[in-house]
């Protein structure tokens, strides 16, 4: 009797939901659902840090990653710190108020590549790959580049508790660049002067307690030394609609023991001010998430690149850097609420998301939106976004034509009429309006660089910018608006300046024609 009221317990358990124990035991589920935050620009307030925690934890994130960069406030290290850097009282609160939510927060640190912010400062130029192209270090400089960031992940791993340190090393183009490194790559190959860079910042990692993770495409290209890094490294196969594989064959280093996260995006090149490839982003949701299951990655953590991490110098003698500013702005994160509940739903979802069945939804559910306006709304997410390159568009005869085709898609936006998230909403009219006053800047540009132009152009071109100047202000008061709370006011101004400042200078040329 005993061992038979027994069997039948042991079956009732197996058989009841897993979902009623509030664990979700599905083994293709991910372990890390995360969120990356860029904050090497648009830094965001302490307050908005919190509220979109908040907003993740609703979501059901576990994880985020903080690209501090420039903002994190090294003790030892000062230098490092820019005009927008977070106090670290600010830090130790919002991990602890994360950490009631339910959120890790892994720091990332750049440690080879993307380090302008670091090698801009005179105390570290020994560092220096190049005089001119600061965005590396130079690899072959290992016990002043071990001295720097035993220190740093150390001010790290003691201001968060998470079980990770993201070391960067992505994009590092400059490898075998100097004579130094030229010789290693020469002697040993490409792969082991990145490796032996790699596993000396990892280890340093892994003697604080912490496992490294790292970003997949270098390793990728250059594969030959990888079974040399430590096999706790973690690596993040960051696909942002690409093939898959594309930096390389993820399969041979699955084989060597490694683990893998996934990481698309919904912000990334060639995304700016004025375009936002949607229908990429929800696409890129719907294809590498379950991809990711399938190949068994561990984790998934979305991206949202609020630069292209390029910069422009100025320059003092010696190539002492006077200032930098960054090439290439995106929208503010503030606007993208609705790949952000994408992302969430194809995490949920052991199906691939319907991008344009989501969309609907979600406008109907979020803004209230009646059916004629969620069409509208589908035609500004999913219209074929158009650069300018060389003055001209890629695809379109003229930017004038250009700008008739999205004068549509911007009058259809500004008609509808949300019934709730009305804020929220403002922020895709004030993308529509954007655009809109850059193609008009453009066309003007190119009315000024065509050959047929004549000084006697000059007062009729002028008056047209001084309309476009005057409507481009117009918006930058409706960003301050939609923007107040979420960036510093500092940096609001900034933006706004940075993007209106190429109007003004042609301004001031055509000035001198009169």
């Amino acid at each position: 009797m005993k061992s038979g009221y027994l069997l039948k317990i042991m079956l009732l358990i197996i058989m009841v939901p897993l979902s009623i124990w509030g664990q979700d035991m599905n083994t293709d589920d991910f372990e890390v659902k995360g969120f990356h935050l860029d904050l090497r620009i648009q830094v965001m307030t302490p307050g908005a840090l919190k509220d979109f925690a908040k907003e993740l934890a609703g979501f059901g994130m576990n994880t985020i990653v903080m690209e501090y960069e420039g903002t994190y406030p090294f003790k030892d290290h000062a230098t490092i710190g820019n005009k927008y850097s977070y106090t670290r009282e600010e830090i130790k609160d919002f991990v602890s108020y994360c950490d009631g939510l339910g959120i890790q927060v892994i720091p990332l640190q750049q440690s080879l590549g993307h380090l302008e912010y670091i090698l801009r400062n005179p105390r570290y130029s020994i560092l220096k790959e190049d005089d001119k192209d600061i965005s590396q270090l130079c690899p072959m400089e290992v016990e002043a580049n071990r001295e720097l960031f035993k220190d740093l992940f150390a001010d790290m791993a003691a201001m968060h508790n998470s079980d990770y340190i993201h070391i960067g090393g992505d994009e590092t183009r400059l490898l075998g660049h100097c004579e130094k490194c030229q010789k290693k790559v020469e002697e040993e190959g490409k792969s082991k002067l990145f490796v032996d860079h790699m596993k000396m910042i990892a280890q340093l990692v892994i003697d604080l307690g912490k496992k490294p993770v790292m970003w997949a495409d270098i390793i990728l290209k250059h594969p030959e030394a990888a079974r040399e890094l430590p096999k706790e490294t973690i690596f993040v196969d960051w696909n942002y609609g690409w093939k898959v594989n594309h930096f390389g064959d993820i399969p041979k280093l699955q084989e060597l023991g490694f683990t893998f996260w996934g990481a698309p995006s919904i912000r990334s090149h060639p995304d700016n001010w004025y375009i936002t490839n949607w229908k990429t982003h929800f696409n890129n949701q719907r294809d590498f998430i379950p991809y990711s299951r399938e190949a068994g990655y561990k984790g998934m953590v979305m991206t949202s690149w609020s630069t292209s991490g390029l910069y422009g110098f100025t320059w003092d003698v010696g190539y002492d850097v006077v200032d930098m500013v960054q090439i290439r702005n995106n929208y503010p994160l503030s606007g993208f609420r609705i790949l952000i509940a994408s992302y969430a739903e194809a995490l949920k979802s052991k199906e691939p998301i319907d991008p344009e069945k989501f969309v609907s939804a979600y406008a109907k559910k979020r803004f209230g939106l009646n059916n004629a306006e969620i069409e509208r709304f589908k035609d500004f997410l999913f219209w074929s976004p158009e650069l300018i390159e060389d003055g001209k568009p890629v695809k379109t005869k003229s930017i004038k034509l250009l700008k008739e085709k999205y004068a549509k898609i911007q009058e259809q936006i500004n008609q509808i009429d949300p019934k709730e998230h009305k804020t929220e909403f403002d922020h895709y009219r004030l993308m529509a309006d954007l655009r809109m006053n850059y193609l008009s800047f453009k066309e003007i540009e190119a009315q000024y660089n065509s050959p047929g132009f004549v000084m006697a152009q000059t007062p009729q071109v002028l008056n047209a910018l001084e309309t476009v100047i005057k409507d481009a202000h117009k918006l930058s008061k409706k960003f301050t608006s939609l923007n107040k709370g979420f960036l510093y006011d500092a940096e609001i101004k900034e933006q706004n300046e940075i993007r209106i400042q190429p109007m003004k200078v042609l301004r001031d040329r055509l000035a001198k024609l009169k």
